[in-house]
Order: structure tokens, then C-alpha cells, then sequence
């Protein structure tokens, strides 16, 4: 692909311009320009994830795209995919970013799509198809937040689910006590699942305010959710109970050193990586399967 400053040129030479070979130019350089502004590699691979759905689902190239292929892929997403109204409003701002982007003169992809396709590319996501945002929460209705005894009896399972695993004499007793330690730490501090699992030991410190709670009065969240692709937003959380404080003191004392020295991981994996999101998940929902909560009343826990 040759280059002529910020433009870029699809030679195709004598033969039919090959529109794939074409749409892969355009969906590279426009994870380049999301690299370039920081957004995650997840982010990336989303949105580019979303343009093919769209490609595939309408049979069209995306310079090829009108609005109606908007309006029946994304009416479809939600009348027979049944995704929630949030999902939608995702991919129509993913398709809209996508549209921006190959639209903007400076990159230059409108005039080799008329030149190589005799089509240009164009806004397919506007106001007269995209999902309003009007509610600052688009949980469910129907969803609900734990109770308190559902909580308690949460909590106890996890560690009964210790127990259990020492009397059969199985291996993961401590994977157990660290997952159940991990649910209370995220209840505790009000913490999204990828701000605990990279939660270390130094990230505890001292309130002033607080000295009773000696060593573990703030915790310093330094992984927190990012906004429109910027860094990790850090944060600082108050301990509000005396019982969290017991719980992470006992667990630094007396959990960590059972997976070697140093460890600096609030809560590591014995192959020395830290626990993994999908796994958290995972054990939440068995857990909650085993109590017999009813099923989709619950919303998504922190963890």
C-alpha cells in the first residue's frame, strides 16, 4: 500500500479492485486511529466486530450502506436477537464512529471508494434511527439488587464452599477462601470486577479520620473504568466497615503466604497471574444457582 503523506492509495494495478481486500485497508486504518487516541485493544476489536455483523447481515460493503440496512439490522438486534436497548444504542455508536471516520476527507477513503467502487461512503446512523438516551440507568426494570439476607447467605456459601472442598479432601480450598474473600472485598468497597482483580496489598493506606481502622481506612482503586478511551480513572474509596477491615487483614496474614513469597496480589492465581474476571463470574453465578435466586432478577453484581 503506497503512502502520500496522510493519504492512503489501494493499488490494485490491472486487475478488478478487490472491495474485502479494500474494507480491510479501511478497518485497519481506523484501528489505527483509535490506537492513536488510547481507546483499549477490546474497544477495537468490538467495533470492528460490530462493522462486520453489519456487512454480513445486510449483504453490503459499507460504502454500499443506505439507511435502510441501519434500520434492519439494528430493528432485528432488538425484535428478534431480543439484545437490550443499551446493546443497541453500542452498535449504533460503534457503526456511527466507523461512518464517521471513513467520511472524513482526511483520511481520503470516500475518494478511493468513488474511484475503485464508483460509491462513496455516508452516515447511516443519524437522528432519525438512533436509540434516544434519555434515562441515566438502562437496567432492566425487572432487575433488582441483592437483599441484605441474600447477601448474608451469599457470603456464607462462599465460605462453606471452603469447607466443603477441605472435608473431600479435593485441591482449591484456598482458590475457594480467595474467591469468597474477593466477593466481600467487592461488596465491601463497592468495586467493579476488573478494579478488584488488580487490587495488590499496597493499595490499602490510613484515614486520619478513621484510626481505628488502622492500615486498611482508604483503599486507592488504580484500575478504574476509563472514559471515551483515556487511562485508567484511579480512585479513592472510603472502608466503611470495621468487618471488611478483620476480613482483608486475616486474609494478607494468613491466605497470601500460602502461595509463596513476596506476594503483592490481593488476590493471585497459583501459577503467579492474577484471578481472572470470567472465573469471578462465573463462581458468582454458581453460587446464586445454588441458593435457587430467581433467575434475571438479580442485577449484575460488582463482581
Amino acid at each position: 500500500m503506497a503512502q502520500d503523506k496522510n493519504v492512503l492509495f489501494a493499488p490494485f494495478g490491472g486487475q478488478a479492485p478487490d472491495p474485502d481486500a479494500f474494507l480491510g485497508m479501511v478497518l485497519d486504518g481506523w484501528g489505527r486511529q483509535q490506537r492513536a487516541k488510547d481507546f483499549a485493544s477490546a474497544t477495537i476489536r468490538t467495533r470492528r466486530s460490530v462493522v462486520m455483523s453489519l456487512v454480513d447481515f445486510s449483504g453490503r460493503y459499507p460504502w454500499e450502506w443506505t439507511l435502510g440496512d441501519a434500520d434492519d439490522f439494528f430493528s432485528h438486534a432488538r425484535a428478534v436477537r431480543n439484545l437490550s436497548h443499551g446493546t443497541v444504542r453500542s452498535y449504533q455508536g460503534h457503526i456511527k464512529l466507523f461512518c464517521e471516520y471513513a467520511c472524513d476527507p482526511h483520511y481520503d477513503w470516500c475518494e478511493q471508494s468513488a474511484k475503485l467502487f464508483g460509491q462513496v461512503f455516508a452516515q447511516i446512523v443519524t437522528e432519525l434511527n438512533r436509540v434516544t438516551h434519555a434515562q441515566p440507568s438502562e437496567a432492566r426494570p425487572a432487575k433488582r439488587p441483592f437483599t441484605q439476607r441474600e447477601l448474608q447467605d451469599l457470603f456464607d456459601l462462599a465460605d462453606l464452599e471452603v469447607e466443603r472442598i477441605l472435608d473431600s479432601g479435593r485441591k482449591g480450598a484456598l482458590a475457594a477462601w480467595r474467591d469468597a474473600i474477593a466477593f466481600k472485598t467487592a461488596y465491601g468497597w463497592g468495586l467493579r470486577a476488573n478494579e478488584l482483580r488488580h487490587l495488590q496489598v499496597v493499595d490499602f493506606s490510613r484515614n486520619a479520620r478513621a484510626p481505628y481502622l488502622g492500615d486498611h481506612g482508604v483503599l486507592r482503586v488504580r484500575w478504574g473504568k476509563s472514559h471515551r478511551g483515556s487511562a485508567k480513572k484511579p480512585r479513592s474509596v472510603l472502608t466503611v466497615w470495621p468487618w471488611s477491615v478483620e476480613m482483608i487483614q486475616d486474609w494478607i496474614r494468613n491466605g497470601l503466604p500460602r502461595y509463596g513469597h513476596p506476594v503483592t496480589d490481593l488476590f493471585p492465581t497459583s501459577g503467579g497471574s492474577i484471578v481472572g474476571e470470567s472465573h469471578l463470574i462465573g463462581r458468582l453465578r454458581d453460587l446464586v444457582d445454588e441458593l435457587g435466586f430467581p433467575p434475571g432478577e438479580l442485577v449484575k453484581s460488582s463482581v
